[in-house]
């Protein structure tokens, strides 16, 4: 097979996973695609419904940044707890049969309740903004932590853990050098999934109640009826995302050089 031929049988994830600061061109090209798209439907309707980019760019001066930086403190913070909890719970349900056993209702409890009731849960309950903002980000991010994680550990090879026996190692050293190894894969894919679940859930969350934010910016934005703002805090929402999911896709690729 052709070096070009091997180039262009890979997927886009496995350009992004070998290169994930360059952009591969397929995405190049669909986004510009999109654009170019979009630019054309802003010339066709009102711009209340769809604003230009020339629109969304002049917007997008005018936003607070100091919010951009408020909601990034909290999903940091948020997740931060999130994976300390999950990670803390999914470790004790693996040591304990009895623990998993009364614990996984628990867990596909929280799991099944909407975001939304979460959110109203917290308003009720809590009178700090902060307080629910937190509350409702762990709550949601933490279960998915603690399913993977423990999914993880749980699906190490017997045959593995087996060879390892035969040196006799103790509880904690078996942990240690095979379980925890073999779950860093699907701890990166958590944060992963997690990452895009906390941005989403966190802008919710500040559509009630908070007075900073990008779902406060949103909100300020809908009351004014700036429909160029609402795109400009969503195209900052979108960037924010590309990056930190870039961030980790090099993170992974440095952690798990092992798998190339």
């Amino acid at each position: 097979m052709k070096p070009t031929e091997t180039i262009a049988s890979e997927t886009v994830e496995a350009l992004e996973a070998r290169a994930p600061f360059r952009f591969p061109r397929e995405m190049v090209v669909g986004l510009v695609v999109l654009a170019v798209a979009w630019e054309i439907v802003s010339m066709l309707v009102p711009p209340f419904v769809v604003p230009g980019w020339g629109r969304i760019f002049k917007s997008l001066g005018t936003l607070r940044m100091d919010f951009v930086l408020v909601t990034l403190a909290r999903v940091a913070g948020a997740l931060v707890i999130s994976f300390a909890l999950g990670l803390g719970l999914a470790v004790a349900m693996y040591a304990s049969v009895s623990v998993e056993r009364y614990g996984r209702p628990i867990v596909r409890l929280l799991m099944a309740v909407p975001v939304v009731c979460w959110i109203l849960f917290a308003v009720l309950w809590f009178k700090w903004v902060e307080f629910r903002i937190a509350f409702v980000l762990v709550v949601v991010c933490a279960p998915v932590f603690l399913v993977d994680v423990l999914d993880a550990m749980k699906g190490v090879s017997k045959d593995l853990r087996d060879m390892l026996r035969s040196f006799r190692p103790t509880r904690a050293q078996l942990f240690t050098k095979l379980v925890l190894p073999a779950t860093v894969p699907a701890i990166l894919t958590s944060w992963k999934i997690n990452l895009s679940l906390a941005i989403r859930v966190v802008t919710i969350a500040e559509l009630v109640g908070a007075v900073t934010g990008i779902g406060y910016g949103l909100v300020v934005a809908q009351e004014l009826f700036s429909v160029a703002d609402v795109f400009a805090w969503t195209l900052i929402l979108v960037v924010i995302l590309f990056v930190a999911e870039a961030v980790l896709t090099r993170v992974e690729e440095r952690v798990l050089r092992w798998r190339a």
